[in-house]
């Protein structure tokens, strides 16, 4: 079946001729900027100058090359069977596993502040005060969280250990709530855009999620506007062929904009319900890929003017307060709406929710505690406050 759509898109079967690597002809690039295309011709849309950029940038020929990743690399996809994907949930991690290295630091920290004789006082709060913001809470986020701690011990009449750490847990669990939210995806296609500095795993992550929707019965569709890393569109390319998922792809060094150009006008074309766009990793400080990526705004509002729906950005968690930082750049770059942090399985620096949520107040759709699929777990407050302050039990045990 075809589609209205000059995009190279990656089927589950490569084509004969993509196998043996036979050169395909050359397109026509000699498109006249006054023409209307047949996607504005579908759809009544005039081109504009970066409409036209987009429209009239063409396919790669090497884009269909197999390439052999090495599975142990995060931004690389792992030699998972169409079976193996279909029993990942049957051995996932939990989230407590998960925060387990973030849980065993505070453990340490906690015990040696309720070792001894067990005083409220000034002292115990300042000493929860210097543990918490040493684990990445943040100064501002902690001294929040211990005023209010104080509070519920004066309020509620707390006289011990395990009062105090259910109060505190509870706080927390109070602070991180504006980070969990409903998630509503009633548009279609509804539009989600990958956005994220180098090696966070944004690529992995986008097929993870892309996973998580198609297992809710959504159709889904990829877009690899990753067009800067060498490989990158394979990597989505072959993560696609095994989840069944069309990829829209130009192949490396094309317009990011054109990919994302006319992946969305075939997810529309097609009645996708969800439409992700994996984007080039990059810094604040490469001007032309951010650039880049404003672009990439503006021509989906060309088609849209409501696309994106949302804009997540992936975050490692190992990066602690730096990740404050990066958010701080691409929010103003391009208004980032939502959160994933990954890697809380390899980090001690899972603190760093709590004051990316106090700072930034955005819903944190998601959190990475393992290599699997079912390892990218929807967020919940309380489910994270419970895995993140160890019990009174486990301190007494140490």
């Amino acid at each position: 079946m075809s589609f209205p759509n000059d995009t190279q898109e990656t089927p589950v079967n490569q084509t004969e001729s993509q196998e043996n690597g036979a050169e395909q002809p050359a397109p026509d690039t000699d498109t006249k900027p006054q023409k209307r295309s047949r996607f504005a011709r579908l759809f009544g849309r005039e081109r504009d100058d970066d409409t036209v950029a987009a429209e009239t940038n063409q396919p790669s020929q090497d884009a269909a090359a197999e390439i052999d990743f090495a599975p142990s690399s995060d931004d690389v996809a792992p030699e998972h069977t169409e079976a193996d994907v279909a029993i990942a949930a049957d051995r996932t991690t939990t989230v407590v596993e998960g925060l387990t290295p973030t849980r065993t630091g505070l453990l340490a920290k906690i015990g040696n502040v309720f070792k001894g004789s067990f005083d409220l006082d000034d002292e115990l709060f300042d000493d929860l005060e210097d543990l918490l913001i040493g684990s990445d809470v943040g100064i501002e986020a902690s001294l929040k969280l211990v005023e209010r701690l104080r509070d519920r011990v004066e309020n509620e009449k707390i006289q011990n250990q395990p009062g105090v750490l259910a109060g505190l847990q509870v706080e927390i669990a109070n602070m991180l709530k504006p980070a969990h939210l409903p998630w509503v995806t009633e548009q279609r296609p509804y539009v989600l855009l990958m956005v994220g500095v180098n090696g966070v795993g944004k690529t992995t992550t986008t097929a993870k999620i892309a996973n998580y929707f198609q297992r809710q019965g959504k159709s889904v569709m990829l877009a690899a506007a990753d067009t800067f890393r060498a490989a990158a569109v394979e990597q989505l390319q072959q993560w696609g062929e095994r989840l069944d998922i069309p990829v829209i792809t130009q192949g490396h060094g094309a317009d990011a904009a054109a990919v994302a150009h006319d992946a969305l006008t075939s997810a529309m074309a097609r009645n996708i319900d969800i439409l992700i766009i994996d984007t080039a990793g990059r810094l604040h400080t490469q001007t032309d890929l951010m650039e880049q990526l404003q672009k990439v705004n503006r021509v989906l509002k060309k088609i849209d003017p409501s696309t994106p729906h949302e804009v997540m950005q992936v975050l490692d968690a190992g990066t602690g307060q730096n990740a404050l930082t990066q958010l701080q750049h691409f929010q103003s770059a391009v208004g980032v709406s939502s959160l994933c942090l990954t890697k809380l399985d390899g980090s001690a620096k899972g603190g760093v929710a709590l004051a990316l949520t106090e700072k930034y107040q955005l819903p944190i759709r998601f959190i990475g505690v393992g290599e699997q699929f079912a390892d990218l777990k929807p967020f919940h407050a309380s489910e994270f406050a419970a895995a993140l302050i160890p019990s009174a039990a486990e301190i007494a045990s140490t």
